[in-house]
């Protein structure tokens, strides 16, 4: 029987999403690339109980996740069913569906047909009632963007979601899309975009559409795939993601420019007595619209890492401008 930490609460911090009634960590679990059919099932667990021992109680998955897709959630399925399940009503779990699943015109995209259908596989694969968020994956240039919200909606009233997301959306579609489900009696809670200090498009935009609108945030990527971490600073690790067959971080993707800005960053980070993961998700939270970050693991010990935020996430103000002075090429 899975028995967690009795003081797994007292380890996290927790932010009110949006202007909901739902409060998500500090930092989520995302189960995107390694949790799949290649990554031993005892050390997928590990890393899913370890992280709920930490107060980790937010955990997002995708219909596409994997290697191959699906194997993520199945993996999750096995973990609930295996003495995480007992702690069903303390978790929350998310899933999406956008990205293509099966052959033929409905197996991706936006359509109601395709949404509804891999939503239903979803809950299969782990073996639930409903998931606490579903998200849209990604917007669909050919379907209209209100049938793609009524498909959300209709999870909503089926009882198959607790909340609805989108992810990937520009700021004027999230604000078209939140105008239309409110239309339909649902609000938005969230959405999850691709942000980190060296991607800010979010804030371009759609930061302000989430605030007018709110709705919360949960950036993927907060960790650039590992540039912001100590991996890269000396180099490429024989072992790591950019020197093997990935194809999401490639070793000529590591520029010089990067790496001297990284390990600039790193300095400030060692200052205030963190990791440089650490200091780069908790600068994601300087904005209140953030309510988790979204981080991706191999092993427990780079949970545990990034759960140490919440021992120092507050920036004092010529940090701040420290570090923008970093990012945009000037000298701190």
């Amino acid at each position: 029987m899975v028995c967690s930490a009795e003081d797994r609460y007292q380890r996290m911090k927790y932010k009110r999403c949006g202007r909901s009634g739902l409060a998500l960590p500090l930092v989520s679990l995302g189960l995107w690339h390694n949790f799949g059919e290649g990554t031993p099932y005892a050390q997928c667990k590990d890393m899913i109980l370890g992280a709920f021992d930490l107060g980790v109680t937010h955990f997002d998955l995708a219909n596409n996740y994997g290697p191959p897709p699906g194997s993520a959630e199945m993996t999750f399925g096995r973990v609930m069913k295996d003495g995480l399940k007992r702690y069903r009503d303390e978790i929350i779990i998310s899933t999406k569906a956008g990205y293509r699943m099966w052959p033929g015109p409905y197996g991706e995209w936006g359509g109601k047909k395709y949404l509804i259908a891999s939503l239903d596989q979803s809950l299969s694969r782990m073996g639930l009632d409903y998931v606490d968020i579903f998200y849209h994956h990604r917007p669909d240039p050919d379907t209209p963007l209100e049938e793609t919200m009524d498909a959300l909606a209709m999870a909503v009233r089926q009882g198959k979601a607790m909340y609805v997301g989108i992810s990937n959306y520009n700021a004027e579609q999230a604000a078209a899309a939140c105008d239309i489900l409110k239309s339909m009696g649902v609000n938005m809670l969230i959405c999850q975009p691709r942000y980190n200090m060296f991607d800010r498009r979010p804030e371009e935009g759609l930061y302000g559409v989430l605030r007018e609108h709110g709705v919360g945030s949960a950036p993927y990527s907060p960790l650039a795939q590992g540039l912001l971490t100590n991996r890269y600073l000396e180099g490429i690790p024989v072992d790591s993601r950019a020197a093997g067959s990935s194809v999401f971080l490639k070793a000529d993707q590591i520029t010089s420019a990067q790496v001297g800005k990284a390990r600039r960053l790193n300095e400030i980070a060692q200052e205030r007595g963190q990791t440089l993961a650490q200091m780069a998700l908790a600068w994601l939270h300087r904005d209140t619209v953030t309510t988790t970050v979204i981080i991706g693991a191999s092993k427990l010990s780079q949970i545990q890492d990034c759960a140490g935020i919440v021992n120092h996430c507050d920036f004092a103000a010529d940090e701040l401008i420290r570090i923008d002075a970093i990012l945009s090429d000037g000298t701190p």
